[in-house]
């Protein structure tokens, strides 16, 4: 009987443990969810549009290198997307200040040149 009284036990706790666990993840939901949806193919560049060109190749290297480098960047600013192509460059993603976002836009002009930098960096809220 304890056997029994035992395992109903542990199957109820076994369920309500993961419902919690499953409402949880609904409730927190990526930081950058609702940007991927806008990703979609054909709405914005994305990392698939980044052109094959090795001169390209090198200056979105050149640029994720300066911005990986820069130890006042945040791990959410270096992890931005860098999209070259035809020595145009597009910056994406949310970074946690607007010095951030100057400075990868800085690091990205002085690599590609004056106005060939489309920044679409975003400040996140409350920041």
């Amino acid at each position: 009987m304890k056997t029994k009284h035992l395992g109903f036990l542990s199957l109820v706790f076994a369920s309500t443990l993961s419902l919690s666990v499953a409402q949880e993840k609904k409730e927190s939901d990526a930081d950058n969810t609702e940007r991927n949806k806008r990703d979609q193919p054909g709405k914005t560049e994305t990392p698939m549009d980044q052109s094959n060109d090795p001169a390209d190749i090198k200056l979105v290297a050149t640029i994720r290198q300066l911005v990986v480098k820069d130890d006042t960047l945040s791990s959410t600013a270096k992890n931005c997307k860098i999209i070259t192509s035809g020595g145009r460059v597009v910056l994406r993603g949310p970074v946690n200040t607007s010095e951030e976002k100057a400075a990868i836009e800085s690091h990205a002009t002085k690599s590609a040149g004056e106005g060939k930098v489309d920044s679409r960096l975003e400040v996140k809220k409350g920041s």
